[in-house]
């Protein structure tokens, strides 16, 4: 550099110029990251990054400053005064931390980004002539002010760049914004470097003048020592950046995991919910739900009521009539095809208002607000009891059931927490009186529902407790004269409540599922009794009764086997009796079963014979031996004649089919005439025997009878003690 008259002239080291550039461009690369980062970051986060951005920022372009004054070659040692050092670090820190807080504003308005340009224009300025004045000079520098403040618009310039950089800058995503944001600090980084060289071009150094603070920071080390610490700083600072960036993007997979588990999350509570509170068959509400609306819709139909108003609510019980042998023949399948409809009928014939529930099984409840009268409970019941006694459509296949409804009306009958029991022993009244309708609740259906609930407890531990046992009732052969079989009937002893009917318990193990499991425990004691009468010397033919539940259950044959092999028992000395109406029930499933049954060896009876609606080609196909006429017939016999030409027929069929007759129910020896007139092979009833303990049994069977005659004289087996033992129920 030409020096003017007086003044000495100077030079630059292109290699430290060079550095100045690099520190530059650092500088302001990691400026611009910083600055984003501040605004991008949570407050804690960018408090963190605005500390140590302000230091980051300011030494870089304190260094950028220095290396340009420690390129300056003038013809006399230079060195800087270590106090006007500090104080330019000081100013460009200073100047960083303003700068950076307010370019990390949210939402900042034009005036902030004013004063930031001026902050930094001014401040890097200052900063230079600060670090001007630690050249302390024997003759005062000459200042040309024209090139001082041009340096100082540079630098307003600069800061101008910088901003408009940032502001491009944080609109640019991925990796189009790190290739503007290296252009960018270039543009930057060139523009505030011009700032200390201008600045030094307006400094003149008068000939003969000396440095007089040679002594304090000067030298090539010092150059590169700060050239390196500033180069450490700055690409400390990047590399901090960089894994900044990648934790906030691990971060923000994070979140937006967190997002998507929390979405499936809650879908999953959604049907955790719905599962909770709905049927998953039906759709409709379950149990739990319709209690929650039940308690809700007694609290308003309370405070309605409190305000003068003269409403009511209904409760529904609806069990469907036959669905289980409908189930068990046609399976699952269909059955939860004839539920479904089943809900659909129900949710149309019901209001918006109301609530249709499924209890379980083939049970639905129907709540009914709003109800004026009695009256509009039953008509809604009418129609329920319509839609459902409608066909349904099984593939084509129609299949048609029915109903039976337990009514409720609340206030006006039941207890406010028992509505939903009162309702169903309105339903089980209506099922005992027939099935397909509808029985109203009264008082004692709630004790009757009580008792049951007992009774079926104590049914369950009756087995454990041995209170169970089978009575056995003698059949006579009609030729002989003698007994040729027995039909083992089951009896229930209550410790508290003495023998408990047949008719009652039966039907209580039916509801309860516990049939079963009765049907069980009767196979097993038949086959122990056959076994233990053969060891006393009486072999005897055994006759159990099989339920329909029995009959369709998996390995009924296969239970009965194990039970014969387990004692002993040739399978001829077993007999199963089914009904009628069982048997033509389901026919597909029943002569399966009668099939493997026939295969285990054990004889097979057809009971009350002629109460169903048998048809003639598919009882040639079942593999029956026996036929058991109905008590009803036989009852009639001496006085109608209907009843008589009725077993005639069946009499000459059963022979025909090469099937033996058994008459039940003979009770007067006019009625054991008739049936051996028309040579019915086998013959029971009080006429001959009740029902008697198999002791007892084995004495009456054993004991000093006349042999191989028809003297069947009442006389003499009035004269048999045993003969008034037992009850007078079949089970």
């Amino acid at each position: 550099m030409l020096a003017a008259p007086g003044f000495m002239s100077s030079t630059h080291d292109p290699q430290v110029v060079a550095a100045s550039f690099g520190i530059a461009w650092l500088a302001a690369y990691a400026a611009l990251d910083v600055a984003r980062r501040i605004r991008l970051a949570s407050w804690r986060i960018a408090f963190v990054w605005w500390s140590v951005g302000s230091v980051v920022m300011g030494t870089g372009l304190w260094a950028m400053h220095f290396l340009g004054l420690q390129s300056l070659r003038l013809p006399v040692t230079l060195g800087f005064a270590e106090y006007m050092t500090l104080m330019s670090w000081l100013a460009a820190v200073g100047v960083s931390s303003v700068v950076l807080c307010l370019s990390g504003l949210r939402g900042a308005r034009a005036i902030h980004a004013a004063v930031a340009v001026l902050a930094l224009g001014g401040g890097v300025g200052a900063m230079h002539y600060l670090g001007m004045q630690a050249l302390d000079m024997s003759i005062p520098i000459v200042w040309n002010r024209g090139l001082v403040a041009a340096s100082f618009g540079v630098a307003v310039l600069a800061a101008l760049c910088a901003l408009g950089a940032f502001r491009l800058l944080l609109a640019q995503r991925g990796p189009r914004r790190l290739l503007y944001q290296v252009a960018a600090s270039a543009v930057v980084g060139l523009a505030m470097n011009g700032v200390p060289y201008l600045g030094m071009a307006a400094a003149r150094f008068r000939e003969g003048a000396v440095c007089l603070s040679v002594d304090g920071l000067s030298g090539f080390g010092l150059t590169a020592v700060i050239l390196l610490a500033t180069a450490m700083l700055l690409v400390s600072t990047l590399v901090a950046s960089v894994l900044d960036a990648l934790l906030q993007h691990k971060a923000r997979l994070l979140t937006r995991s967190l997002k998507d588990s929390n979405a499936k999350l809650q879908s999953a509570n959604a049907a955790l919910h719905k599962q909770a509170f709905a049927d998953a068959l039906t759709g409709l509400p379950n149990r739990l739900l319709l209690e929650d609306r039940l308690h809700h819709a007694l609290l308003r139909l309370e405070r309605a009521n409190a305000g003068g108003a003269q409403q009511r609510l209904g409760v529904l019980f609806v069990d469907l009539d036959g669905f289980k042998p409908i189930n068990d023949s046609l399976g699952h399948t269909a059955g939860d095809a004839i539920l479904q409809s089943a809900a659909r009928r129900l949710r149309d014939e019901a209001r918006e208002s109301d609530t249709v529930a499924r209890m379980g099984g083939d049970e639905f409840l129907v709540l009914l607000e709003d109800v004026g009268r009695t009256e509009d409970c039953l008509c809604v019941v009418q129609r329920l009891l319509d839609t459902l006694s409608q066909p349904f459509d099984l593939a084509g296949r129609q299949v048609q059931i029915s109903c039976s409804i337990g009514v409720v009306v609340y206030p006006d009958q039941g207890e406010r927490e028992k509505l939903v029991a009162n309702a169903d022993a309105a339903m089980y009244a209506a099922k005992r009186a027939g099935g397909n309708g509808f029985a109203l609740f009264e008082d004692h259906m709630n004790s009757d529902a009580t008792e049951q609930l007992e009774l079926q407890k104590d049914l369950r531990q009756a087995l454990q407790r041995g209170e169970l046992e089978l009575h056995y009732q003698p059949k006579i052969d009609g030729e002989r004269g003698i007994i040729c079989g027995v039909e083992a009937l089951l009896r229930w002893n209550h410790p508290t409540r003495g023998p408990i009917s047949p008719v009652v318990f039966i039907a209580l193990a039916e509801r309860f599922g516990l049939i079963n499991t009765l049907g069980g425990w009767v196979i097993e004691e038949a086959c122990r009794q056959i076994a233990e009468w053969a060891r006393n010397g009486l072999r005897i033919r055994v006759a159990i009764n099989v339920s329909v539940h029995q009959l369709r259950e998996a390995g009924l044959a296969q239970r009965i086997a194990r039970s014969l092999q387990a004692h002993g028992v040739d399978a001829g000395q077993l007999l199963c009796e089914i009904t009628e109406t069982v048997a033509m029930e389901d026919t597909r499933t029943t002569q399966r079963t009668l099939r493997e049954l026939a295969r285990v060896g054990v004889f097979l009876s057809i009971d009350d014979f002629g109460t169903g609606h048998s048809s003639l080609s598919y009882l040639r196909r079942l593999p029956a031996q026996q036929l058991k006429i109905d008590s009803s017939f036989v009852q009639d016999l001496e006085h109608q004649e209907d009843a008589r030409a009725v077993v005639d027929a069946v009499v000459r069929l059963a022979h025909a089919l090469g099937l033996r007759v058994v008459a039940e129910g003979v009770e007067t020896g006019g009625q054991r005439d008739i049936l051996l007139g028309m040579r019915c092979d086998e013959l029971q009833g009080f006429f001959f025997a009740r029902p008697m303990p198999a002791d007892r049994l084995q004495a009456w069977a054993l004991g000093d009878k006349p042999e191989g005659t028809l003297d069947f004289s009442p006389s003499v087996f009035d004269a048999m003690p045993a003969l008034a033992a037992g009850g007078t129920a079949r089970a």
